[in-house]
């Protein structure tokens, strides 16, 4: 369903993401994790179009995000780390302006609307402007909005910004309902208790590269430690004072 093969993307002389190659099947839950500055947000502009690679391809079920993009972007939905709105726009509104821009028809747009405005509990507030929403109302929104056309895969940077427990638990149950149904998700997450808690994969990456790729039960094989939690092993393989990956075969940082 995504595929990254040999991507790098480098602004002038800085590399943002090195020769990431990384292919995540239907019905997967991809957790990205790493510090800041390692790469996750330029990896995740690439995925969904918003950045072209230096090198390489992303595609997304066989689409190539340069090449065929239209295609791509039909099977993607986004939640992006900031959900921007229209601000004179109702959210019904901008939910039927999304379903538009997929090219739903109208008779297929309305039940799909309903649906996201139910399961994401928006209804004592979908037909007010957007400019008075809350915070935690417009996360709830753009989920409804990047689901509304059924994606085959689904894109989240931070998805539980402003986000009390109960929208946090819709969520966390619409992900696990729709990886069963086969979508593959990719979120990047700095709450590492998320990751834990929903990823069948997780990725650590660390200035540009993927310094790790497995489950959590992989990673604590892998790192000479008694630490149990998904916490501790990430601070295990990072290196906290100068943000490199220890070595994830002997956990020694390298030279």
């Amino acid at each position: 369903m995504i595929d990254f093969a040999g991507v790098s993307r480098t602004y002038g002389r800085k590399p943002a993401v090195t020769d990431l190659t990384l292919a995540i099947p239907p019905g997967e839950l991809f957790a990205l994790l790493g510090p800041n500055g390692a790469g996750k947000t330029t990896t995740i502009r690439m995925l969904v179009g918003l950045l072209t690679p230096s090198a390489g391809a992303v595609r997304v079920c066989g689409h190539d995000l340069v090449a065929d993009p239209r295609a791509a972007h039909l099977r993607l939905g986004y939640v992006p780390d900031e959900p921007i709105l229209y601000e004179k726009l109702t959210g019904r509104e901008f939910l039927l302006f999304i379903a538009d821009m997929f090219g739903m028809p109208r008779a297929a747009a309305a039940p799909a609307i309903e649906a996201g405005i139910e399961q994401f509990e928006l209804g004592a507030f979908v037909d007010d402007l957007a400019e008075s929403y809350s915070l935690g109302m417009r996360q709830r929104l753009v989920f409804a909005a990047a689901l509304v056309h059924d994606p085959a895969v689904l894109v989240l940077d931070e998805p539980m910004v402003g986000l009390d427990p109960r929208s946090m638990r819709i969520v966390k149950d619409m992900l696990r309902e729709r990886t069963r149904r086969g979508m593959t998700v990719f979120m990047s997450t700095h709450i590492l208790a998320l990751a834990e808690e929903l990823a069948d994969r997780l990725g650590i990456m660390v200035r540009g590269r993927l310094r790790f790729l497995g489950t959590v039960a992989e990673l604590r094989d892998r790192v000479a430690t008694a630490a149990t939690g998904l916490e501790e092993l990430y601070l295990e393989l990072t290196d906290p004072r100068t943000g490199v990956a220890n070595d994830p075969e002997t956990g020694i940082p390298p030279p």
